[in-house]
């Protein structure tokens, strides 16, 4: 689904990542992990095409997206979240998420598009509140309405950024399920969390990032085993031993 070779990408004296390598198979979801300041989010940036990288190719799908604008990037079937929700206050529930529909994969029309927010809508749970304006929800709706304005591009890839952020066990919860119910409709899914027990629990492997360097990659019992990701992100032996066993309290890692 995606190749990510020798990415590179500096901003001033800052390396924000360097040589950054790996792919995601077609339906999987793949977990990125790594310290605040790891150089996660500009990663999503850079595939998305936010930020063109310095070096190295990005391969989306057999064609090479390196360098696209946003807009293309998301016509080709690629979408994202982004960590901080920024709705279109001033229109409805239902209008933000047809803006997905309309410069998504699909290319709909006004119609096409009010009918996929409607269906999108339900599928979040945001169904009864389309009329509303976007700024009257709370931050759990408007990560929720931030999903749904993504999936309304119908993607083959989806990029969440920190969706579970926020949100309290129960919204947690919900969202993890909604997330395994999005893979279960095919779309393969990327995605950056801190809510470690959460990531263990969702992700068929992870990728680790440190200082913009991938120092890890593998499934997650081998990942949370792995003594570089313990030192760089974990903090503490005890933290990957109880991950191991399921039974952290789901709390974020070291950095968060």
């Amino acid at each position: 689904m995606l190749h990510v070779q020798g990415i590179a990408r500096r901003f001033g004296g800052l390396q924000a990542l360097s040589d950054v390598t790996f792919g995601v198979a077609d339906g999987e979801i793949l977990g990125l992990i790594g310290p605040n300041g790891a150089g996660k989010t500009t990663l999503f940036n850079v595939v998305s095409g936010v930020h063109p990288p310095d070096k190295g190719r990005i391969v989306f799908r057999g064609q090479d997206i390196t360098g696209l604008a946003p807009y293309r990037v998301a016509r080709l079937g690629l979408a994202r979240t982004f960590q901080i929700v920024r709705p279109l206050h001033d229109l409805t529930v239902r209008e933000n998420v047809m803006l997905g529909a309309c410069y998504g994969r699909e290319r709909h029309g006004r119609g096409a598009a009010a009918r996929v927010a409607d269906e999108v809508l339900a599928l979040v749970g945001l169904g009864e509140r389309a009329a509303q304006l976007a700024g009257s929800l709370n931050v759990a709706q408007k990560k929720r309405l931030e999903l749904a304005r993504a999936l309304a591009a119908r993607p083959y890839l989806l990029l969440l950024d920190e969706v579970l952020a926020g949100l309290n066990p129960a919204e947690v919860g919900r969202m993890i399920e909604m997330i395994r119910h999005i893979r279960a409709q095919g779309v393969t899914i990327l995605m950056i969390e801190h809510l470690m027990q959460a990531m263990m629990s969702l992700s068929d492997r992870i990728v680790v990032l440190d200082y913009g360097k991938l120092i890890a990659e593998g499934e997650p019992r081998e990942v949370a085993a792995d003594p570089s990701v313990i030192e760089a992100y974990l903090g503490d032996p005890k933290l990957g031993r109880e991950l191991l066993a399921g039974g952290s309290d789901g709390g974020s890692a070291r950095g968060d």
